[in-house]
């Protein structure tokens, strides 16, 4: 189902034939940097850039003998070059090739997740302005606070998304590394100008020192970071959530035409796709965990990381790219009620001003813990018996001692909560 919504592209860095051209690239570049050196005749040179090509069907069988992928890619690649093919892989280990290209899918996905992220921050700019002064009820802990707006709220979400493109583009940047150092890194059999010959010819920076392999903090830091993305879907998700419970129906999924919500239950409308955020987001959590634990490795290496990275290398840059597209095109057909929010803005009776008296109290003088227990006893008793929150304090002689009743009408003005909404949205965006 996740691929019916999933961009080819994306798809297609993780298909065998993207890396074994990356493979391809990488032995033929070798072979021209050590040729630049005068380790490989130019007309051996000429015959691997000419004849290298492979076939996967063919590395398959191979592999099912050799049961070693690079042996079998290289096997495969020597039965198109012929006699100069012993130039090819020519002082180089596995890991040499596996990293670096994986370092390349890695930046490519990186890209298109880089891009995605820019769609939803702009989605989310465009929905924010629409409902900046779409006035709505704050909660914490699920319970009202005071009042916002339904703006202020995607404008969060925005400048979430902003840091989000921010790690991505620094995860870009630390993962897209390559090395080509030999069997511990040591440059014995092969020396460094190779690897950087290689590197800036598949745009990527050359690490500074490796054991054979990359080293896993780099991964880990980019897989951590595809976390922390998924991780703010699931949070705007879950908000999308608890906002389209029957019981408060503020915003709501888009449902066209014909979608069904239960087999059983014609008239349910469920938040599916947040739903699915929250779930996906489990998955790459779980992914950013593996990628944690590949970090200790045996001495130079060991290959106990290879078989988790081909599992959460693709999973979790697809899943995130499709989470994007999924929770984009949320947020531009999302349902908005405002007045369902200002009905439940209104459900408490006006309690959601109680911090507005007892400033108010606290600035006649009376101390604020004498304030908050006058305050708290009205409130309490509005909570418990329902009626209105003003008319109750209008009534105590405790609060009529300091406040007035214009006072306390005045004290019950929205627009005294919002009124730096334009300086945050100015702060903001």
């Amino acid at each position: 189902m996740i691929s019916r919504y999933t961009l080819p592209e994306m798809g297609a860095i993780w298909e065998p034939k993207n890396k074994f051209d990356i493979w391809l690239k990488i032995e033929v570049a070798a072979c021209e940097a050590w040729a630049d050196l005068g380790e490989i005749p130019r007309e051996a040179l000429g015959e691997i850039q000419k004849k290298a090509d492979f076939n996967i069907q063919r590395i398959d069988e191979i592999e099912k003998e050799t049961r070693h992928d690079v042996i079998a890619f290289t096997t495969c690649v020597s039965e198109y070059v012929g006699p100069a093919s012993r130039y090819i892989h020519l002082g180089l280990t596995s890991s040499d090739v596996v990293d670096t290209a994986f370092g390349v899918q890695l930046k490519q996905a990186s890209g298109l997740i880089i891009k995605k992220l820019e769609g939803f921050r702009d989605i989310l700019k465009k929905q924010a302005h629409n409902y900046k002064d779409t006035v709505t009820i704050g909660r914490s802990h699920g319970i009202h606070g005071e009042p916002t707006t339904f703006g202020l709220k995607l404008a969060n979400w925005y400048s979430e998304v902003c840091r989000n493109l921010q790690r991505m583009k620094r995860a870009k940047d630390t993962i897209s590394t390559g090395q080509i150092s030999g069997a511990v890194g040591t440059f014995a059999n092969i020396p460094p100008t190779v690897e950087a010959y290689v590197c800036k010819k598949l745009g990527l920076k050359p690490a500074a020192i490796s054991s054979q392999i990359i080293q896993r903090d780099r991964h880990a830091e980019f897989f951590s970071t595809l976390a922390i993305i998924a991780s703010s879907l699931d949070k705007f998700a879950v908000e999308i959530r608890h906002l389209q419970r029957t019981e408060v129906l503020e915003a709501e999924e888009y449902f066209s035409a014909g979608q069904k919500g239960s087999s059983a239950m014609p008239h349910k409308r469920n938040p599916v796709v947040s739903e699915q955020m929250s779930g996906l987001a489990r998955i790459i959590r779980g992914n950013a965990s593996a990628a944690l634990e590949n970090v200790p490795l045996w001495h130079e290496r060991d290959i106990s990381h290879s078989s988790v990275e081909r599992v959460i290398g693709p999973d979790s840059c697809i899943l995130v790219h499709y989470m994007l597209t999924k929770m984009t095109q949320l947020i531009e057909r999302l349902i908005v009620y405002p007045e369902n929010m200002r009905k439940n803005l209104e459900k408490t009776g006006g309690l959601i001003f109680s911090q507005y008296i007892l400033l108010a109290l606290t600035r006649k003088g009376v101390s604020r813990e004498e304030a908050y227990k006058i305050v708290q006893k009205n409130a309490m008793a509005t909570w418990e018996k329902g009626g209105s929150f003003l008319s109750r304090l209008k009534k105590d002689k405790d609060i009529k001692k300091y406040l007035s009743a214009k006072e306390l009408e005045k004290s019950f003005n929205l627009n005294y909560h919002l009124k730096n909404v334009d300086t945050i949205f100015q702060r903001v965006f």
